[in-house]
């Protein structure tokens, strides 16, 4: 996929802008808090229908505006033309247009834009808590499978009824005689996130391996050796295999109802449900210890970073290669490693890349200029958008 171009309305700190972009690198340059990272936040919007850095659309509309937009043209691998638009309102509810023509739901835009993004933030992957693990997973997987947000969605709609009915069970009635059926509904929608969460990792085994090997080195040694494993609430860990495939959703929904029924005198004392894929975790090791306690600070940036390499090859496998966007990584890392990322860069269809100095990034492409909340294009790719304006423009989407 080659985003060709970019428009934002309102959107965080820019009024209007409108970017074109290329394929191979792209590097936009300027001073912290300038914006770059916007830039690269609203096109993760686009593939993933939400925000890597907050989870109310609210602080994405510009101070003084009443909704934002974000507007992508792109080119698919097979040469198709894509339109993307979401519209974020603030305090209400978004909208998403596809083409120019409105979706019935936000989320049915999903899958047109694809792309990969590496922040700062994501050393939580490693560090932080559990839900940073699972987010990730559930932000991989809606964008491998568009379908899989709705059925996180009614995982989380099931999930909130029971814990309302098990808070009201501790009352003078004691439990609803309705309480049977939300587990029942939760086994059915729990069981269907952890399959596609599980088959994730064993697909993500194996590149987040070679990855993290390409970019440490073989001076590492056995360190380099990098585990994957789903961990279940049940206490059951499944360690990434690539050459399993999909687990079979009645042995999950099997395993889930044991938790439930094990851990059901201590849910009605508590009043929330305490087994299902909201409580589960991926464990991330290096040479078999425990990353999160035992990982140097490098060790836990090429980890991270070989974690969203291994998700574009998992995306890459099911549909258009995704874009790449790495968010000031390169000023992190040793000459070495940036030297092992930009040969990794120079294969892929289209990156683009912040920086707050331009000799951090030893990727040949165009600079963009970031300044007073506005993206300076290098002249010659103005110029040659003018000429395609002219020639028809963008013509019609597919």
């Amino acid at each position: 996929m080659l985003l060709e171009r970019l428009e934002l309305v309102d959107f965080r700190a820019y009024a209007a802008v409108d970017v074109p972009f290329q394929a191979g690198p792209n590097v936009l340059v300027g001073r912290n808090a300038e914006g770059k990272t916007n830039v690269l936040e609203a096109i993760y919007y686009l593939a993933t229908g939400s925000s890597h850095r907050t989870s109310s659309d609210t602080p994405l509309v510009r101070a003084g505006a009443e909704a934002a937009i974000i507007r992508a043209h792109a080119r698919s691998d097979a040469g198709r033309q894509v339109r993307v638009e979401y519209e974020l309102r603030r305090g209400g509810r978004s909208r998403s247009r596809v083409g120019g023509q409105a979706q019935p739901r936000v989320r049915d835009a999903l899958g047109q834009i694809r792309a990969v993004l590496f922040a700062p933030e994501d050393v939580q992957l490693v560090r932080g808590d559990p839900s940073d693990r699972r987010r990730f997973l559930d932000e991989l997987l809606t964008q491998r499978r568009p379908a899989y947000h709705a059925a996180r969605q009614e995982y989380d709609r099931v999930l909130r009824q029971r814990n309302a009915l098990l808070r009201s069970a501790r009352g003078p009635s004691g439990p609803s005689a309705t309480l049977d059926t939300w587990t029942d509904a939760l086994v059915a929608a729990g069981s269907a996130v952890l399959a596609a969460r599980i088959a994730s990792v064993h697909a993500l085994a194996g590149p987040a391996a070679s990855a993290y090997a390409d970019l440490v080195g073989a001076a590492a040694g056995p360190s380099a050796r990098v585990q994957l494993a789903y961990q279940l609430s049940t206490g059951r860990s499944i360690v990434g295999d690539p050459d399993r495939g999909v687990p079979d959703p009645a042995e999950l929904a099997k395993e889930l109802r044991t938790g439930l029924d094990e851990r059901h005198a201590a849910e009605l004392e508590r009043g929330v449900t305490l087994a299902g894929p909201h409580r589960d975790d991926l464990a991330l090791s290096l040479a078999e210890l425990p990353a999160k306690g035992f990982a140097s600070h490098g060790e836990m940036w090429s980890l991270v970073l070989a974690l969203r390499l291994a998700s574009r090859e998992v995306l890459f496998e099911v549909g258009d290669e995704p874009v790449v966007l790495l968010d000031d990584v390169f000023a992190e890392l040793d000459e070495e490693r940036r030297r092992r990322l930009a040969a990794r860069c120079d294969r892929f269809g289209q990156v683009l890349v912040t920086a707050a100095v331009d000799g951090d990034v030893p990727l040949d492409g165009p600079r963009y200029a970031v300044r007073d909340r506005t993206i300076i294009p290098p002249p010659e790719l103005v110029e040659g958008e003018g000429e395609r304006q002219r020639a028809g423009g963008w013509g019609p989407d597919g």
